[in-house]
């Protein structure tokens, strides 16, 4: 049995070490548990590398005047999952502040294996006052029952890097729970992170720290998170509470005993824990509460461009298209990859950059996330498209999102692909012309009836010089140009009509097939709210497009939609909160709009919709 043991051992790690030689390349990642802290207390840096293999040699000092910074240890995480293996080392650092002031920790070099590494540079404020820092959402500075210091029992925090962000922007934010480390958490409910006007990521696997807070020791439990704005305004994110059940020792006989309070006396001031395993221990239950932080939340600006469906990061896109050769009417899979870091969960599919000659499916897609939280990763969409005629390339793809840091729209574009496309194209149709008939020229010399010609003996007539027929000489061929040169024209303007007639009328029964579906679903009511109200704007758009065809779908907003309707007052009212209501749901997730969760709204939704005509 222990053979087998270890022969099943031997098998995983060769097979996790062929992994991570294919894995991919090293990336490393550093950030500060708080970047607000006041002096004489502690915080920490910790610095992230995936899929960094074995040789890897961190910084053993990083010197900055004015902060004390040491090396406090390392952790090593693998992890399985669809039996890929990845895995990720992160390197441990305490600073303590000596003195007030804004520091900043300067990028450091790691080489990891056969590639050099650099960490972002990281600011730090130091501040003198514990109620300086009791902005940034954390109970450390005396306030309410939640105090961390030398006697106290927990503290919570909540950690948001930015005060300020756009509708639809993905804010990663820490929260963190502490418990003195002379108790015991016998059981610890997942924190909430309570507030309205945003979405809340959940909250992943907590990592446990032991720090030393204002002269106490703390077991700290940190949980890694993302919030995202549904709609503008100033909100208050939190507070974030926490219930446990925690163990503490049992006071000695001799004491007079009072009902716990573990926020208003020291809980560990009886001479009972200088001996250790001096006694029992008894459960307490005690509610944590931290203080919220403020979030100004702005909304995008105007001048999206027509590619752009929701999607607030930073990204990059790849794409490619196979086969390269292929029938017409044959199906073609373009691949396109975005990677970075925002809201993936509101990013739809890139688009043609000119659908002319195009048929297009419905596009599919994969989300792989490198980060706890879902932000940051890789959104794969495969496209299937068909030429309807003879092409030579595969357009580019467009891509657009809005980037909070530079605050404008971008828009990303791939190279266009080489293809050929083979196949009868249509053929015109052919103009027949009937020659003129030409008698036959006499026969010199040939016999002819005595009585047809006598009249001629006496009669010389006028003579001629030549017997070649009409259709031989050049007078009739130069008369001829003028109306071949109109039957020419009148043909290729007939052949362009009937190819534009064409494209119209496939666009139309695209569109009609698209508007239908969408109808039937709606009807059904069964879909969630995001998508509800997604394929009811959609609908709108579809219906606008097919009611006045020189619009596109995707331009078609609320405003469009009443004039070219002709809506009345309060249909465009309805109109412009349905266009506002599937915005929040793909900027905000299924999270919000529960006003518009009710059968009447979806009812009234339904009825505007079949009411277009």
């Amino acid at each position: 049995m222990e053979t087998l043991r270890r022969v099943l051992f031997s098998v995983l790690l060769a097979s996790a070490i062929a992994q991570f030689a294919r894995g991919d390349s090293p990336k490393i990642t550093a950030v500060l548990t708080s970047s607000e802290v006041v002096v004489g207390e502690t915080v920490q840096l910790q610095i992230q590398i995936d899929n960094a293999g074995t040789s890897v040699k961190p910084p053993s000092e990083i010197d900055v005047p004015g902060l004390q910074i040491h090396f406090t240890g390392k952790s090593t995480e693998m992890r399985w999952k669809n039996f890929t293996a990845s895995s990720s080392i992160t390197y441990n650092y305490t600073i303590l502040p000596e003195k007030s002031g804004t520091y900043k920790i300067p990028p450091q070099s790691i080489r990891a294996g056969k590639d050099n590494l650099r960490t972002p540079e990281l600011t730090l404020e130091v501040v003198d006052s514990p109620r300086t820092a009791a902005g940034t959402g954390s109970n450390r500075a005396p306030s309410g029952n939640t105090q961390a210091g030398e006697n106290k029992i927990a503290f919570a925090e909540l950690l948001v890097p930015k005060k300020i962000a756009y509708v639809g922007e993905m804010i990663p934010v820490v929260v963190r729970i502490g418990f003195n480390s002379r108790t015991r958490v016998a059981e610890m409910a997942p924190p909430q992170v309570s507030g309205q006007g945003f979405t809340v990521q959940k909250l992943g696997e907590p990592e446990r720290n032991l720090e030393n807070i204002e002269g106490g020791s703390y077991v700290v439990f940190n949980y890694k998170t993302a919030i995202s704005a549904a709609r503008v305004g100033n909100f208050q994110i939190g507070p974030v509470e926490q219930k446990a059940n925690i163990l503490v020792p049992r006071r000695s006989s001799g004491t007079r005993r009072k009902p716990f309070d573990p926020f208003s006396e020291d809980p560990f001031s009886d001479p009972f824990f200088a001996l250790p395993f001096g006694g029992l221990m008894e459960q307490h239950e005690i509610d944590v509460k931290s203080d919220p932080v403020s979030l100004e939340v702005k909304a995008l600006p105007a001048g999206a461009p027509p590619t752009f469906s929701g999607a607030v990061g930073s990204f990059s896109m790849t794409a490619e298209a196979n086969p390269k050769r292929v029938q017409i009417g044959d199906p073609i899979t373009i691949k396109a990859a975005i990677s970075g870091r925002g809201n993936f969960d509101r990013m739809d599919a890139p688009e043609l950059s000119d659908e002319r000659g195009w048929h297009k499916y419905p596009p599919s897609s994969n989300f792989k996330q490198d980060d706890d939280v879902g932000i940051s990763g890789t959104k794969t969409f495969e496209l299937v498209v068909s030429p309807n005629e003879k092409l030579t390339n595969v357009p580019p793809l467009a891509f657009s999102y809005f980037d909070p840091v530079k605050e404008k729209y971008v828009t990303l574009h791939s190279e266009a692909g080489p293809l050929i496309v083979e196949g009868n194209a249509p053929a015109a149709s052919a103009i027949a012309g009937t020659s003129p008939s030409a008698s036959t020229p006499p026969v010199p010399g040939g016999q002819q009836k005595t009585q047809d010609i006598l009249h001629q003996i006496n009669d010389r007539g006028k003579m001629v010089s030549s017997f070649a027929p009409v259709y031989a000489r050049k007078e009739f061929w130069l008369a001829q140009l003028l109306p071949l040169t109109l039957a020419l024209g009148v043909m290729g303007w007939k052949v362009q009509n009937v190819r534009a007639s064409n494209r119209a009328a496939l666009r139309a029964a695209q569109l009609q097939h698209e508007r239908d579906e969408l109808l039937r679903k709606l009807r059904r009511d069964q879909l969630a709210p995001r998508e509800y109200f997604s394929d009811a704007s959609r609908l709108v758009q579809l219906k606008t497009a097919l009611k006045q065809t020189n619009i596109e779908p995707g331009t078609v907003d609320a405003e469009t939609a009443a004039r070219v309707f002709d809506l009345n007052a309060e249909q465009s009212e309805r109109m412009r909160r349905l266009f506002a209501t599937s915005d929040e749901f793909r900027y905000s997730g299924a999270g919000n709009g529960e006003s518009a969760l009710s059968s009447d709204g979806r009812r009234e939704t339904l009825e505007l919709i079949e009411s277009l005509s």
